[in-house]
């Protein structure tokens, strides 16, 4: 099977290194990938944004499966054009795309299909926005979100009024976020721990494919703005059995139902992200791709044919869930000197092939690059340091001992992912 990954961060390394270990890929492409990929496949050059020249370049290539890792081509409409030529591809159609794309399209379908989920209202207007942030419908602290794709900063957790009306006019009157901000979601703050679980869906079901808790402050002990994500371990003790199952058919089904309803099978990754609340699990929200860094640490865990189930879903064809190692996995992100308010580059690195020799050790690239032969830093989030071991101990210290063989001026890094999960 020849494969095409669409993508270039940490995600698409990490799902070109899954793919390579499946002895049914014969050969696997990248566009535009990043020095990772090039050392398990060939890089090539599209334009994500353009769905036709995505589609003609797995034409002339004679793609046989195509992977879609981040969300704005499927919002561009990649996989409705593939699937009009006949072109099997893991992704959800644009209207799938919105449940991530666009929180209010996500709000009012969790409603209409009885899905749990944080009462909400949405606003077309600053002056809507600022009376439902009054204190009056949802209390404090209250979430403003900006209703479209913000690179992870359209969210706002306001612990009081000033707050809350300071984040609907940075979104709504001063244009912050774009278009994206142009309408924004006010919800209620739920409070628990939050956990991710991971679906594949083909239309019908729905696999399970594991569980991860991501970290997304920028310090310890989850203090500083958000970020991408800082890192994650896998599984999560918080993924209980009675967890998947009710998730599954309490929010999965519902959704794959409701796309099927529409005429549109949502066919692609699923990614929950739930609030364990008083109340039970209440989705946070949706992502209609795998996690970054969560891949990083979710899929090493999955064993067996890992091509073949997606080629499944792609087609419409249930393959079966997947086989899931017991062991543990902690993912810590080495980030770039401003991160998250910016980033350099072409700083050099050194270290890598150290570290990604250790035993238990994967190093997955993102915001890197090769300058004049020598790899360099070329984003906020540089590297996934991914650890494996029988216990989140030892796969926390093999990811930490990976990290000290890392250098690069600024490298900035977490020091406590993994501590939530030990002693479980």
């Amino acid at each position: 099977m020849k494969v095409l990954v669409l993508g270039s961060g940490g995600r698409e390394h990490a799902l070109v290194w899954r793919l390579s270990r499946d002895p049914n890929v014969a050969e696997i492409l990248t566009a535009p990938g990043n020095p990772g990929t090039s050392a398990i496949g060939r890089n090539v050059n599209v334009d994500l944004m353009s769905p036709k020249d995505v589609l003609a370049l797995a034409a002339r290539e004679k793609v046989d499966l195509t992977v879609v890792g981040p969300e704005a081509p499927l919002e561009s409409g990649v996989a409705d054009l593939f699937r009009s030529h006949g072109r099997p591809i893991v992704g959800p159609s644009k209207r799938g795309a919105a449940l991530e794309c666009s929180k209010a399209h996500a709000k009012a379908f969790m409603s209409r299909h009885g899905i749990p989920t944080a009462r909400f209202a949405v606003c077309d207007t600053a002056e809507s926005a600022l009376a439902a942030v009054s204190g009056a419908r949802f209390g404090f602290p209250v979430v403003v979100k900006a209703d479209g794709l913000a690179a992870g900063k359209g969210v706002t957790v306001a612990a009081d009024r000033a707050e809350a009306e300071a984040a609907v006019r940075a979104a709504m009157v001063d244009k912050q976020f774009g278009a994206a901000g142009s309408r924004v979601v006010i919800e209620e703050c739920l409070s628990g721990p939050e956990v991710s679980l991971f679906f594949l869906c083909d239309g019908e079901h729905a696999s399970y494919l594991g569980s991860a808790q991501d970290h997304k402050r920028i310090f310890d002990d989850d203090r500083g703005p958000n970020t991408g994500g800082m890192g994650a371990f896998a599984p999560s003790p918080l993924a209980t059995l009675d967890l998947v199952r009710d998730t599954y058919e309490r929010i999965v089904q519902p959704v794959v139902d409701g796309h099927a309803e529409m005429g549109e099978p949502y066919r692609g990754f699923l990614y929950v992200s739930l609030m364990l609340t008083a109340d039970g699990a209440k989705v946070i929200e949706f992502n209609v791709r795998f996690g970054d860094p969560e891949a990083q640490v979710v899929l090493p865990l999955i064993d067996g044919g890992f091509a073949g189930l997606l080629r499944g879903a792609a087609e419409g064809a249930f393959v079966g869930p997947p086989v899931v190692s017991p062991d543990k996995t902690v993912g810590v992100v080495l980030a770039s000197r401003g991160y998250p308010a910016s980033a350099e580059s072409g700083v050099p690195i050194d270290g890598v092939d150290r570290a990604a020799e250790l035993p238990g050790v994967t190093v997955f690239h993102a915001g890197t690059k090769m300058q004049d032969g020598r790899l360099v830093t070329a984003g906020g989030r540089v590297l996934t340091v991914v650890g494996r071991g029988a216990t989140y101990r030892e796969a926390m210290d093999r990811a930490y001992a990976a990290v000290r063989e890392i250098r690069f001026d600024g490298m900035q890094y977490r020091t406590d992912i993994g501590k939530k999960a030990i002693g479980t």
